[in-house]
């Protein structure tokens, strides 16, 4: 039976088995700091006790990985002695409750991830869901999140250059704001978070210390009830002016020699840091509270150690460095202040006033925190797709696709972020993945792009989970670019409960099937569970961040078609499958049937066909298809270059041949009189491929199915999302 306590361990989110455990490892009652740090590192966000489990089981090694989970970041080779270190996280719940903040610390949170590394940021991206468009919250959360990302992203100097957005009812009560970033850093000044070195001093750098986000990381780590508003204060406040004098005080820092360990001040703030730290390193660790800068009077122990404050760092220095630390951080205008060292003794021991106010132990706190095998069920297969009746014309029904809240252009989102800032994006926003060149290497670029389909996963994990690293790896592909590794991003309900407990462990499945067939290991992440409210959860988004490297960006594709009277052709096999499509979804309003399945072997080798065409010079345009198939993805070419086509579908099913979502496809262009000859390699490959027509004029023809303008379409695709903004949808 649990003992009574003067500090309720269930109003800090401990369950009473977990405080009957900390009541073992302390052997004695915590006092209400102890007990604070408990709740936050044994919280679902700092210590996956309901995943980890399952993370084990997913590939994170390969030749050209450097570092995977575990640190930071993760962080891989791509030539030259330099290396891409990258992550995702999630800001889900603070975004719901404050948007703008909420998104704005979550760009600048991996932000410094990435450059606590070594790195210099050069890239974000962002993964974002939300309500149904018509939901009385969501215009505000969509205008209040987008821009936060701006606002942050912009003003600290880093290229937003690539994203998603879907709406969905799901997200009603719930949405996902998931931020990625990827920085460039030599291979020989990465840096870790291993403490080390007994009397070394450590440091705090950056902002002040206040009383915002206390308790965050609690917060996200339990589902919504109809009092979520009330948690405002948990969210955290950002300035991106100081991250941008952080980000290069500590580049600054890092030229010299003195840095022995470093890591950023995220969920749970210095208590994380701190215990993460020296876990890692197999240290102690003392902390004066008297030390640390405050930017607010009368603070407790308990508010600095479970702040979130934003924009600050904590460092292990070589002893006798300190004042030419000091030099650099005095410099950008930022605090420093020692505020404890390192000792032998394995314990967090806190000092304030003079007092000791806190002696815990700290593996079992940053090592030994619960890890649970939850009950789950597997998702039940979905019903075959009963018989589909195609009550539109197909240009009706295109039309009525391309301008839907899930396919209409993101054009109003992505022109507020800055994608041009340091002028090393080499495709912007807009393609099937962006490409940022590598400064210094003028022929080398980087290729990043974020994906999930989040009805294919609630449908089937396993094949969700494939799909969404397949997505991504097309996307790299598909602009001519070597898939090197992901990040994730699992978004799902409440663990607690075995149906989504059962879509967690089918999406880990799927999604590690597909990394080790395509060779592109998971090398970094983040898991965001309770993201439900009042009981109903969304729907799972294990999001998916690949990133890969393009040796010549000279041989750079896109998808816009170049010039009229080229040849159309397809790549993959269509056979028309309407389970769970966009076309079901948005013209017969329904969302049934399977997901279309995915063979990991024909992707590898469809893409690796497709990439060695690109590098050949053999196609002028390509373009992976994926939402709304076939039909879709020529609209979006011709709507790109501003040129029409005219197409044949093949016989049979031609709804099904327009708007399947059949897996492992590309559309290419290429001179009309190299199209044989392109066919004939395609055939020698093994590669089903079919002429499908030629771009040329204003229009989009189907034969035998009709014409409609490419204005008309423009105007659909263009015109959905700011007239929604404007009030007008």
């Amino acid at each position: 039976m649990t003992k009574q306590t003067k500090y309720p361990a269930d109003l800090m989110g401990l369950k009473p088995d977990e405080y009957d455990r900390v009541l073992e490892i302390m052997g004695r009652e915590p006092n209400r700091v102890e007990l604070g740090i408990f709740s936050v590192m044994w919280s679902e966000h700092c210590s996956y006790k309901s995943s980890k489990k399952w993370l084990k089981t997913l590939p994170t090694k390969a030749a050209w990985v450097i570092q995977g989970p575990g640190e930071n970041a993760g962080v891989i080779d791509i030539g030259d002695g330099l290396a891409a270190i990258f992550k995702m996280e999630s800001h889900n719940h603070p975004s719901f409750i404050e948007p703008y903040q909420g998104a704005a610390t979550g760009v600048g949170g991996i932000l410094r991830d990435v450059f606590t590394m070594g790195a210099r940021p050069i890239a974000n991206l962002n993964a974002l869901r939300f309500g149904a468009p018509e939901h009385p919250k969501t215009r505000h959360l969509v205008s209040g999140v987008v821009h936060g990302i701006g606002g942050y992203g912009n003003c600290v100097g880093v290229p937003t250059v690539a994203g998603e957005v879907n709406f969905h009812p799901s997200y009603n009560g719930n949405i996902l704001v998931n931020a990625m970033t990827v920085g460039l850093a030599k291979q020989d000044k990465i840096f870790y978070s291993a403490a080390a070195g007994l009397g070394n001093p450590v440091v705090y750098v950056g902002s002040k210390t206040g009383r915002d986000g206390i308790h965050g990381a609690t917060m996200a780590s339990a589902e919504f009830s109809d009092d979520s508003e009330e948690k405002r204060p948990t969210v955290q406040v950002g300035d991106p002016f100081t991250e941008k004098l952080l980000i290069e005080a500590c580049l600054e820092l890092m030229e010299t020699d003195v840095i022995v360990a470093i890591q950023d001040m995220g969920a749970a703030g210095l208590t994380s840091s701190s215990f993460e730290m020296a876990s890692k390193g197999g240290m102690g660790i003392e902390i004066d509270l008297d030390k640390v800068p405050a930017r607010e009077t009368g603070m407790t122990p308990f508010e600095f150690m479970l702040s979130e404050s934003q924009e600050r760092m904590l460092i292990i220095l070589k002893p006798g460095s300190e004042p030419k630390a000091e030099a650099i951080f005095k410099k950008w205008e930022l605090d420093f202040a020692v505020i404890g060292h390192l000792t032998d003794t394995g314990r967090m021991v806190l000092r304030f006033n003079g007092e000791q106010v806190g002696d815990l132990p700290i593996d079992p706190l940053a090592q030994a925190s619960p890890e649970y095998d939850r009950p789950w069920v597997p998702t039940p297969p979905p019903a075959p797709l009963n018989p589909v009746n195609h009550p539109l014309p197909m240009p009706k029904a295109l039309l009525k696709i391309i301008g839907s809240p899930d396919m209409a252009s993101r054009r109003w989102i992505w022109e507020q972020y800055d994608h041009l800032v340091r002028g090393d994006t080499a495709q912007i926003p807009g393609g099937d993945a962006a490409v940022v060149r590598v400064q210094d290497h003028p022929s080398k670029a980087l290729a990043m792009s974020v994906d999930c389909t989040p009805r294919y996963c609630f449908a089937d994990p396993v094949q969700g989970g494939r799909q969404a690293v397949a997505e991504t790896w097309r996307n790299i592909t598909a602009v001519g670019a070597r898939p090197l590794a992901i990040t994730d991003n699992m978004n799902f309900g409440n663990p607690e409960r075995p149906d989504i407990m059962g879509q967690f462990v089918g999406a880990v499945q799927g999604i590690g099937e597909a990394c080790i067939a395509l060779d592109y290991p998971v090398v970094s992440g983040n898991v965001s569970l309770y993201n439900e409210t009042n009981g109903k959860g969304i729907l799972p988004t294990p999001a998916i961040g690949g990133v890969g490297v393009l040796d010549d960006v000279a041989k750079m594709m896109t998808l816009a078609f170049k010039r009229p009277g080229e040849a159309i052709l397809v790549l993959g096999e269509t056979k028309g499958h309407l389970g769970q499509s966009i076309y079901l979804r948005e013209v017969l309003g329904r969302e049934e049937g399977p997901p279309p399945p995915v063979d990991l072997a024909i992707e590898r080798r469809n893409g690796d066909f497709l990439r060695g065409l690109i590098l050949e010079g053999a196609v002028t345009a390509a373009h992976d298809l994926s939402d709304g198939g076939l039909l879709v993805g020529v609209a979006e070419m011709a709507l790109a270059g501003d040129i029409g086509a005219d197409i044949s579908l093949t016989e049979g099913d031609a709804f099904g041949a327009a708007f399947g979502e059949d897996q492992a496809r590309y559309l290419v262009t290429c001179p009309a009189s190299q199209a044989d000859a392109l066919l004939g390699k395609a055939e020698k490959a093994g590669i089903p491929a079919t002429r499908l027509g030629m771009t040329g004029g204003q229009d989009l023809t189907v034969a035998d199915q009709g014409t409609i303008s490419l204005a008309e379409l423009r105007q659909a695709h263009e015109g959905w999302l700011p007239g929604y903004m404007a009030g007008k949808a």
